[in-house]
């Protein structure tokens, strides 16, 4: 099976959702719809936290979205950014809200985080979006599990009654991730982290292997069995003098290891990153619909 492997396109199949998004969006607002309106809140003049609402910003223009950024000095308190929260709450013409993470060490990102409101919470980040994923009726899911689990569907890869090996119980991404292939999808989940012990027992009965851990490099390619699927999550920046930039990306999983042993992998960048910003578009015009069928 040695260099068989297929390669998890984020970036092509996020693309294809971005299409079918415009489409329908075009379609909306052809009948007098309302057209979807995302805002974003940026604090701080963290460089990766830019571009990442940048990219979110690309997107919503290549849709059709309508979106509104809003940029606060890493020195806004807590107490002022929650109630420029609560001002976005109230105005009906926004349909979704995403607080870009990380926050300045003095704003409680839990706090701020569930002062949205589940409705325009496109992240899925709110306590009550995070427990309806249990439910077989699920509000907005956490942008990165559903990007995940659509990027696996768009390949036809087959969950039900495989193993799922999660490393990295995180709360955005590894805790509901395993709930989701469990409740859901019906895999056999088993959830690990960095401080499992012997990890490699675990990950190397993975018929599905997800990697969120942050730590590059982390799965080695005898970690793995032959003719797993795998989707490494972690993306960091590795400092370099070989290139403009200075610094090079990075996966939680060595790539030219483990890919030789896999039917399925995703790269870095152009794997999960890509898919999360469409789950985003896809949960903001959930929210749009939702909104507009409870004003009808």
């Amino acid at each position: 099976m040695a260099d068989s492997y297929i390669i998890l396109d984020g970036k092509k199949i996020a693309n294809e959702i971005k299409d079918e998004i415009a489409s329908e969006v075009k379609s909306i607002v052809s009948v007098g719809g309302k057209t979807p309106h995302l805002a974003a809140i940026l604090v701080g003049d963290d460089g990766a936290s830019q571009t990442y609402v940048n990219n979110k910003i690309k997107a919503c223009t290549r849709v059709g979205f309508e979106y509104t950024l809003l940029n606060f000095p890493a020195t806004i308190s807590e107490a002022k950014l929650i109630s420029e929260i609560e001002r976005i709450n109230n105005d009906d013409d926004i349909d979704g809200l995403i607080v870009q993470l990380p926050l300045p060490a003095h704003v409680s990102s839990a706090k701020v985080t569930e002062c949205i409101r589940p409705e325009k919470d496109v992240d899925g980040f709110t306590n009550l979006n995070y427990g309806r994923i249990t439910s077989n009726n699920p509000g907005l899911m956490p942008a990165t599990p559903y990007g995940i689990l659509e990027l696996l569907k768009r390949y036809n890869i087959d969950i039900k009654g495989r193993h799922c090996v999660m490393v990295g119980n995180s709360r955005t991404v590894g805790a509901p991730m395993s709930i989701i292939m469990s409740y859901h999808e019906y895999a056999t989940v088993t959830v690990c982290h960095i401080h499992t012990q012997k990890l490699e027992e675990f990950t190397r009965q993975a018929d599905i292997l997800i990697v969120a851990t942050g730590k590059p490099g982390l799965i080695k390619g005898d970690m793995v069995k032959e003719g797993v699927v795998v989707v490494d999550v972690g993306i960091t920046r590795i400092e370099t003098d070989e290139n403009e930039r200075g610094y090079y990306l990075k996966g939680d999983v060595e790539f030219g290891q483990v890919a030789p042993k896999a039917s399925y992998i995703t790269p870095v960048p152009g794997g999960v990153g890509p898919m999360t910003i469409a789950s985003l578009l896809l949960n903001t015009l959930k929210a749009t619909r939702n909104g507009a069928a409870h004003s009808a």
